[in-house]
């Protein structure tokens, strides 16, 4: 915007009295408040971010979801010149956080950290509030973890071979825990049963810490976990690893096959992390998240710390991250079929 002036020639000796000059000096300020109010308004709307960005999680304090996002925050506040905040809002197979996230304002000021539960949710549930493809933008992968098969030593199993033939020959008789019915560890398992035709008894859990410890005194001797948890106690012999459930072998555990080398070929499972914002958040303030959060998982501090976790960086740009959640929704939703599970 440009002020304008308008100089009236005074004959010579002549003075512009002390009113004109303060009108005059009035409509230059009003002009010049103007022009800076127009420039300063589209530069504040270009200042992406000017206040704390806040990310969403699912999942109570403490969770393995909520240690990355933990392990990344400091980076991403340096890189985003703002602070980091976590809100955990946990509850109903981690659908009210996803319901919170895709409710909130469009404007780069909310994240959420989706993971496996939130792919297998469509195809578990009759009716979800939220539409993970149309409710969010996908923002940026961070980081995934295989899921380990292990059983406590009591059970004569060394292997996947032996855990099979020992089920098979207990019709029934030997039970598996899960943090919860649809939980990302109970499919594992029921593709499992599916796959290798056994059968056992599931028991269902609110969480990994009590399934856990059941699973270490031998109550429920079978189970699929995280290897972050498990690792200190398979070392101490607490726990026997059967396999891991990806297509290759974890760094963490390198001894331990998967489940594809132990026969079953086609088994794959991963859980995963990744970054959503509201839909219609501006492309260039996705853009600029993206980078910010590929940075932190690209850095070798991240790779280190999460390694010790057995987990690894999972690197995708947005577009490549929409295809991945289409994907896996369909991949978690045939299993799902295949396995009869249901969650009202």
């Amino acid at each position: 915007m440009r002020v304008l002036h308008t100089l009236r020639v005074l004959p010579e000796g002549g003075r512009i009295s002390r009113f004109a000059m303060r009108a005059g000096m009035a409509t230059w300020l009003t002009g010049a408040l103007a022009f800076c109010g127009g420039e300063c308004a589209a530069a504040d709307a270009g200042a992406y971010p000017s206040k704390p960005v806040k990310i969403i999680i699912a999942n109570a304090a403490g969770g393995a979801s909520d240690v990355l996002v933990r392990f990344m925050t400091p980076r991403l506040s340096e890189y985003l010149g703002q602070p980091v905040v976590i809100e955990n809002r946990p509850g109903a197979g981690a659908n009210i956080g996803a319901e919170i996230a895709a409710r909130s304002p469009p404007d780069g000021y909310t994240l959420f950290l989706v993971s496996a539960p939130h792919a297998i949710a469509p195809g578990l549930y009759k009716k979800l509030s939220y539409d993970l493809l149309k409710d969010f933008s996908p923002v940026a992968m961070a980081a995934e973890e295989q899921f380990c098969l292990v059983v406590h030593p009591s059970l004569p199993a060394t292997n996947v071979k032996t855990f099979v033939s020992f089920v098979k020959s207990h019709a029934s008789q030997v039970a598996y825990g899960s943090t919860g019915n649809g939980a990302a560890n109970h499919l594992a398992m029921e593709l499992l049963q599916t796959t290798a035709g056994i059968r056992l008894n599931h028991v269902p859990y609110r969480g990994s810490g009590a399934a856990l410890t059941d699973a270490i005194n031998g109550r429920v001797p079978v189970l699929f976990v995280n290897l972050s948890p498990v690792s200190g106690h398979l070392q101490a012999g607490k726990m026997r690893a059967l396999a891991v459930t990806s297509l290759k072998r974890s760094p963490l555990l390198p001894q331990v096959p998967t489940i594809a080398e132990s026969g079953y070929r086609d088994y794959d499972l991963v859980n995963w992390f990744g970054y959503l914002a509201p839909a219609a958040t501006p492309d260039d303030i996705v853009r600029k998240l993206s980078a910010a959060l590929t940075r932190v998982a690209e850095s070798a501090e991240f790779k280190n710390r999460i390694g010790h976790h057995g987990a690894e960086p999972r690197i995708a740009t947005p577009e490549e991250m929409r295809a991945f959640l289409v994907s896996e929704i369909a991949k978690w939703g045939k299993i799902v079929r295949a396995t009869g599970a249901r969650v009202e």
